[in-house]
């Protein structure tokens, strides 16, 4: 094939590469990671939903219903690869951003407090031991953007974790420093987050004219 015939063959090859290259940009289902601020995190930990597999440290897609499953959805499998077998380990699922990211009065939000887990089993994301806080889904509140859902794992080191009737009594304005110090537990063994916002704010949703729908019967979500 001479160069005169070359030019044009390349030219539709490329516009090819730009269509499949701006779609895969563009696809609602593509698990797109967080923004290089959100990644301070993204330290060995791995959460795995339904249908969605690992999503630790991307953003939940806006397809399928994902937003929307995930508020009902029971607890995810969350895996730290690298736990020792004779350790135990406290699992922490926060949400830092309730009821927003921009107005955050009632951070941390405890969405799930587990104690005594084995170190075999934080391998296998088997997750047992005690539970302090039982699993709460992600369900941000309509209008209020991206929120992050991070998780750490801590290394209890034999030390008997509690939480007492007061703290035990609400989830939200949780005063997770003074947990920590109570605990003596400094930086996590390993850590991960991802982000989710409203399903009442996806395109789909509100294309079917759910937003005007469900902006009646508004719940206290977080």
């Amino acid at each position: 094939m001479g160069w005169k015939m070359r030019l044009p063959t390349a030219a539709l090859l490329l516009g090819l590469v730009l269509v499949v290259t701006g779609e895969e940009e563009n696809n609602p289902c593509a698990h797109d990671p967080l923004p290089e601020e959100d990644t301070v995190l993204c330290k060995g930990l791995e959460v795995f939903y339904p249908e969605l597999g690992n999503i630790g440290c991307t953003y939940v897609p806006d397809c399928n219903n994902y937003r929307e499953k995930i508020t009902y959805w029971s607890e995810p499998v969350v895996k730290f690869p690298g736990a020792l077998d004779g350790a135990s380990y406290i699992l922490v699922m926060v949400d830092p951003d309730a009821p927003s990211r921009s107005q955050p009065k009632r951070r941390f939000w405890r969405h799930w407090l587990v104690t005594d887990i084995k170190g075999s089993d934080m391998k296998t994301g088997n997750i047992q031991g005690k539970e302090l806080t039982g699993y709460q889904p992600p369900s941000p509140p309509a209008n209020t953007g991206f929120h992050r859902y991070q998780f750490f794992a801590f290394l209890q080191e034999g030390r008997v974790i509690s939480l007492p009737r007061k703290e035990n009594k609400t989830r939200g304005s949780w005063k997770m420093d003074k947990f920590l110090t109570r605990f003596h537990l400094s930086e996590p063994e390993a850590s991960t987050q991802f982000m989710t916002r409203s399903f009442e704010d996806s395109r789909p949703f509100q294309a079917l004219g759910g937003g005007d729908r469900e902006s009646k019967n508004k719940s206290k979500r977080r």
